[in-house]
């Protein structure tokens, strides 16, 4: 399921000089009600407390792959939880860049879809969860100048053509410009990285066998499907 960046249709995102680095930077609980929707279990072990930082996580390149691919899940899971997410092209390399200034860093948008194995806690992110292989679909981006404003856009998810989720790029504890400068503030964002928004809480699921698409207001569709694990694979304890 490795994808290259021919395969991606991302190897020039058209602002020149530029190309995908491969890295893409997802974050939870940035959606505002999802962090509500701890309620007092955020100040119980494992957390102690909301977090002070966004809590990152790496979607490898094994997950990349671009819009139409096919994603299996592995034995044992019934199904993928589907992220919506807003991904946000390093157009600069950003190091402690002001909050003021961070959207000068950008170079567009991109629809994403993070996909990953419904789990409870997320304390310390798995990578067993986060990093199944084609589970980062990345639609081709719209340069940064396109969207007036990143942080008010609709975002729609629908699963074999049913709409399962009507929601937005707002509420987030860390708007694209913050989550930019706090993120840069430990860790030099370099061009072609794609930082994540965050998935909105409620995100559906998607079985074996269903299409999924996301649209995003003034970025496009973005689709894929999923499909049954091979047989010879091992089954994966989704809850653990």
């Amino acid at each position: 399921m490795l994808a290259n960046q021919a395969d991606l249709g991302i190897a020039s995102f058209g602002f020149a000089p530029f190309r995908f680095s491969g890295t893409v930077i997802g974050v939870l609980l940035n959606h505002a009600p999802a962090l509500a929707a701890l309620g007092d279990a955020a100040h119980a072990a494992p957390y102690k407390a909301p977090p002070k930082a966004p809590v990152l996580y790496i979607k490898p390149r094994n997950t990349l792959v671009a819009n139409g691919s096919t994603c299996e899940l592995p034995a044992g899971v019934a199904a993928l939880q589907v992220g919506a997410n807003l991904g946000i092209v390093v157009g600069r390399a950003a190091c402690r860049v002001p909050q003021a200034d961070a959207l000068s860093c950008v170079a567009g948008y991109a629809v994403v879809n993070d996909l990953s194995v419904p789990h409870q806690s997320f304390y310390r992110p798995s990578v067993r969860f986060k990093a199944l292989d084609g589970s980062c679909v990345i639609g081709l981006p719209l340069a940064r100048e396109r969207i007036a404003d990143p942080d008010v856009l609709g975002v729609r998810v629908f699963v074999d053509g049913e709409l399962m989720q009507r929601t937005d790029t707002g509420m987030r504890v860390r708007p694209v410009a913050r989550l930019l400068a706090d993120i840069s503030e430990f860790m030099t964002l370099a061009p072609g990285d794609i930082v994540l928004l965050g998935t909105s809480h409620g995100a559906p699921l998607a079985r074996a066998g269903q299409r999924v698409a996301i649209e995003i207001d003034g970025l496009g569709r973005l689709e894929s499907s999923l499909a049954a694990a091979a047989p010879h694979d091992h089954p994966m304890e989704p809850h653990a």
